[in-house]
């Protein structure tokens, strides 16, 4: 990894490891230690907040997405030396543990959480970046499952053709981020000329699996929270067992891209949530409001 854009993800408090991976400690993570909340991940699907580990295989993503709260512009580099699965685990355990070393001094940590996150046992394979670009995804995540992690990968699928081979994670993610053509180039600025066949090709992959599935709307006011009845017809494609609707939250980078007044409330993003239930199969099914996300059901 080149000199400036680790020191960028340092100062950002992510542990850097080898030439494209990398952890970092989720505010959930931190809030859970001290007993004042978990993640919406914990009470939808069971996954213990204190021992999820939020990383990333592959630190470049394809995409310039205007919501995006990483420092994308600068991740548009070339990666020189592939680094190994096991490399990889070992060293987001290892930075993952620096991560929280500290937090034992603090007031009002729960000891037996701390000591517990000191060995996680779920990967969220979503930190920045897009995973599917790692040439060895499938061996990470049968690595992981070998280790007893739960798998939760998150993809913008926009490569299919490696979609279509990889093990099959805990829960597989595709990211919905428009209705249609037009509104999703202006939201995601994908850099392929065929974006829009190549997510519609994944979410007709997705059936296929036989994992948990999930459509992630990352809902933008003003950019992307319109046409639910587009969103229902291609998320009835996908098969998905849930959608989860959750509001765009202005924070990081994408402070310089989008004003603050595009962060959608809790009750614009669960009355859009109900306008794509009106059209689909879909049903509510729970919420998190500290999270702007409402899970909707088969």
């Amino acid at each position: 990894m080149i000199p400036e854009l680790k020191r960028e993800l340092e100062h950002q408090h992510y542990k850097v490891v080898g030439d494209h991976s990398a952890v970092k400690l989720c505010f959930w993570l931190r809030k859970s230690m001290r007993d004042s909340g978990v993640c919406y991940k914990q009470k939808f699907y069971g996954i213990e907040s204190h021992r999820c580990m939020q990383m990333t295989p592959w630190i470049i993503c394809n995409q310039s997405c205007l919501y995006c709260w990483r420092v994308i512009e600068k991740t548009k580099v070339k990666v020189q030396k592939i680094d190994n699965t096991e490399e990889i685990i070992e060293g987001c355990i290892h930075g993952q543990r620096q991560l929280i070393s500290g937090f034992k001094g603090f007031s009002g940590v729960n000891l037996k959480k701390w000591k517990e996150a000191q060995n996680p046992n779920n990967a969220a394979i979503s930190l920045i970046g897009e995973p599917t670009l790692y040439p060895k995804l499938s061996q990470l995540i049968e690595e992981f499952h070998k280790r007893g992690f739960s798998t939760f990968l998150v993809t913008n699928g926009q490569f299919p053709e490696a979609l279509g081979k990889i093990t099959e994670p805990t829960n597989l993610y595709i990211s919905l981020d428009a209705p249609d053509k037009d509104s999703y180039k202006r939201i995601d600025i994908p850099s392929l000329h065929d974006f829009w066949e190549r997510l519609n090709k994944s979410l007709e992959l997705m059936p296929s699996f036989s994992c948990r599935k999930v459509i992630r709307l990352t809902l933008v006011k003003g950019r992307n929270m319109h046409s639910p009845e587009k969103y229902a017809k291609l998320i009835e494609k996908s098969g998905a067992d849930f959608v989860e609707a959750k509001g765009y939250v202005h924070v990081g980078e994408s402070q310089k891209r989008l004003p603050r007044d595009t962060m959608p409330t809790h009750e614009e993003v669960k009355a859009f949530a109900e306008s794509i239930s009106k059209h689909s199969g879909y049903r509510y099914r729970d919420e998190q409001k500290e999270s702007r996300v409402v899970l909707l059901a088969k």
